[in-house]
């Protein structure tokens, strides 16, 4: 499965929770240093303006030029007021034509050259944002939402309400009444990264970065738009911009739970163990919650403390009151446990994520996926199917190729390649709207695409953050292109900190029976299949044919 990353965590604040028990503290004991906290609130009321005189709001610029600014996390420098960020909501129209437009470009891959693709991607890029270009209203069936609908001030609780277009519509309308609420501007920045992340649309990108900057520039240095500044970053895989501004954030509110929390996304993602362990600490100590509790299972279960992270995850569920959250943490348990072979247990949560949310595509992919390793194909290749017909994303569409090629049926083989394709065309229109994909290059195109370019983009990403995830991509990416000598010290690197990942072991174990190291490739590959049987529907067969042809020469 792919790696967790942030991009996987709801965006939301919540109230303060008892925190994680220590040596010498009892459960539920508020620590010292959390007296006098300031509060979460993160807007100012500001005078109504009169409707007549109400900006209006619209899509955004979505030139090359606008999707290309702040990319690496770098906003202009606040100074003159500039005029209202163009600001929309996709309706679900949008959403479908956008997946049927990368569906066309995934076909377009299979007859043209890489050339051409990437001007199909390019020109895809538009098309994600295409549904933006309303003047002063909000789509929502044809119609509007009228100015005099706003309430007179938008708490960040209300991306927890359940429908996140609703909230972004009512957040809308309220800005053209009030544009100069900072706090709001910083709220519906923070939508799009969600709505981005929700929906597999990249193209939100560029708005909630528009919506950021207004804040700032309305309130310089306010920390809800510097932690959402952090959130975007993060989103955008800019993990350096992303610590960079979860640590402004920081200075101006030490309690800010999302900057906290992304905080800790950020040096995970940097490959900064040590520190993310202690950031984890500190984040429970002044914040414990939904979203820290998250982390701090994650930080524990990347260091093989399998049972810290379960342990913090049911609590974690318990607490957890919203229905959102209740899904998340619910899916992040069913992944903990399909990481451990346990099937029917994450069969179990990934079902209480779905009772929460029907809608919950980390929930529903994972679900998928436990019911392949479980014995039941059908449904899983099912269940992907209706993953990746809603929100087009590398890992889903890659699992879902490998289930038609396992599956062997008439007409799989082509199937898969075009699952494979439709990656490519992802990966172009992230990066179009400033993501940084080239870990999910290198992970797809190691096994399902160009060798060279899996490796260049493997190279690349090790160059920026030295983690396990990028250490396991570099040492695949060279083995495929035959350099099994330079991979087997990151396949070794990748599997260092205790993290237990059968797909690591898979990859550890083929490159050390091609380094000639038989006796130690028996051991990971063993391990690989004892510990998760079904970690790939491919992977899986390739581990079992491998360890089979090590015995034999034994």
């Amino acid at each position: 499965m792919p790696p967790r990353t942030n991009d996987d965590a709801p965006d939301r604040e919540q109230a303060p929770q008892p925190p994680l028990p220590r040596p010498g503290r009892e459960l539920g004991t508020p620590p010292a240093d959390t007296a006098g906290a300031p509060a979460t609130s993160t807007t100012e009321p500001v005078p109504q303006t009169p409707a007549a005189e109400a900006h209006a709001v619209s899509g955004p610029d979505t030139s090359s030029e606008a999707s290309k600014s702040g990319a690496d996390g770098h906003e202009p420098d606040a100074g003159t007021v500039s005029p209202t960020p163009e600001v929309d909501v996709h309706s679900d129209a949008d959403s479908d034509e956008r997946v049927a437009a990368v569906r066309r470009v995934g076909e377009s891959s299979r007859r043209w050259r890489a050339v051409q693709l990437g001007a199909c991607a390019a020109a895809l890029a538009v098309a994600f944002s295409a549904g933006a270009m309303v003047l002063g209203a909000v789509r929502d069936g044809g119609g509007t939402t009228p100015v005099s609908s706003a309430p007179a001030a938008m708490s960040p609780a209300l991306l927890a309400s359940g429908n996140l277009d609703a909230s972004i519509a009512s957040l809308q309308a309220h800005l053209r009444a009030q544009p100069k609420d900072f706090g709001s501007w910083a709220t519906l920045g923070l939508a799009y990264v969600e709505q981005a992340r929700t929906k597999g649309d990249p193209s939100r990108y560029p708005q909630a970065q528009q919506a950021l900057k207004r804040s700032l520039e309305l309130k310089p240095d306010n920390d809800p738009a510097l932690a959402g500044r952090a959130a975007l970053a993060a989103a955008r895989h800019d993990f350096p911009g992303a610590l960079r501004n979860a640590d402004q954030a920081l200075r101006q509110n030490p309690y800010s739970e999302r900057a906290l929390s992304i905080r800790i996304d950020a040096l995970v993602e940097l490959g900064r163990y040590d520190e993310a362990l202690k950031a984890t600490d500190e984040a429970d100590m002044k914040r414990p919650g939904v979203p820290v509790f998250t982390r701090y299972a994650y930080v524990r279960e990347l260091r093989g403390d399998v049972t810290t992270a379960r342990r913090v995850l049911e609590r974690a569920l318990g607490s957890a009151t919203s229905r959102g959250d209740i899904a998340y943490v619910a899916t992040a348990l069913g992944q903990l446990l399909w990481n451990q072979g346990e099937y029917k247990s994450a069969l179990e949560y990934y079902a209480r994520a779905l009772a929460a949310d029907d809608a919950y595509l980390p929930a529903l992919e994972g679900r998928a996926r436990a019911q392949y390793a479980n014995g039941d194909r059908a449904d899983a290749i099912k269940g992907m199917e209706d993953v990746v017909s809603r929100y087009p994303l590398p890992g889903p569409l890659v699992e879902l190729g490998e289930l038609y090629e396992v599956r062997g049926g008439d007409g799989d083989l082509a199937k898969a390649r075009a699952q494979y394709a439709l990656v490519n065309a992802w990966t172009a229109i992230a990066r179009a709207n400033g993501v940084n994909a080239d870990l999910d290059t290198a992970l797809a195109a190691a096994d399902h695409g160009d060798r060279k370019s899996a490796l260049r983009a493997a190279r690349a990403e090790w160059d920026r953050r030295e983690t396990v995830h990028t250490a396991d991509a570099l040492a695949w990416a060279l083995h495929v292109n035959g350099q099994d000598e330079e991979a087997l010290p990151y396949a070794r690197r990748a599997t260092a900190t205790g993290y237990r990942n059968a797909s690591f072991l898979y990859h550890r174990g083929v490159i050390e029976q091609a380094t000639g190291h038989a006796k130690e490739a028996r051991t990971s590959l063993s391990a690989a299949l004892e510990l998760n049987p079904g970690f790939s529907p491919l992977g899986a067969r390739k581990a079992r044919t491998a360890l089979k042809s090590l015995e034999a020469a034994k």
